[in-house]
């Protein structure tokens, strides 16, 4: 069984993902860090020279291999619930968190990023964030067992939320869907 962090980036789940990889004793790996490694590009190189739909497909590939690995953490892209073929995979062996944060703590985040191409044109970061979360929100409950807010929170406090869902579930061989 493993443990799946969706959620908006600027969420926190490259940062839980390394704090619970090391209170459970679990590897983490990231789709993102997958999806780099594989094209031997950077994010915005793969969106630039291929653009996102291509993208996409290769999100698809790498969550489709990494979720038939066993016992692990994975930190997704933030858009990996775009397309229901990568949740009705991640949803076979996984709990999956929703790692949910407001359009300001985001914004606080990771305004200043550099690592991630816009997904939308003409508007200002704060109203693409916004948006495209309103658009994501949805899809992203729908995926989740759980939802945990990360506003607020320190990544420690996430990390022990998580550990006690995943103990709970992990002792009474129970998932909630």
């Amino acid at each position: 069984m493993n443990i799946v962090l969706i959620g908006y980036r600027g969420a926190g789940k490259s940062e839980v993902a390394k704090l619970l990889a090391k209170s459970l004793k679990m590897k983490s790996l990231g789709v993102d860090n997958e999806i780099v490694k594989k094209a031997g590009l950077s994010i915005p190189e793969i969106v630039e020279k291929y653009g996102w739909g291509r993208f996409r497909d290769m999100e698809s590939e790498v969550t489709l291999q990494l979720s038939q690995l066993d016992n692990i953490i994975l930190d997704t892209g933030g858009g990996v619930i775009e397309r229901s073929e990568n949740v009705e995979t991640l949803r076979k062996n996984a709990l999956i968190f929703w790692l949910q944060a407001s359009v300001d703590t985001i914004v606080a985040r990771i305004e200043s990023g550099t690592e991630r191409p816009a997904l939308t044109e003409g508007k200002s970061f704060t109203e693409e964030v916004t948006e495209v979360l309103a658009q994501r929100s949805p899809k992203y409950a729908e995926a989740a067992h759980y939802k945990i807010s990360t506003d607020d929170k320190d990544p420690a406090q996430v990390v022990a939320e998580i550990v006690e869902i995943w103990e709970k579930n992990s002792t009474c061989g129970v998932t909630q869907t």
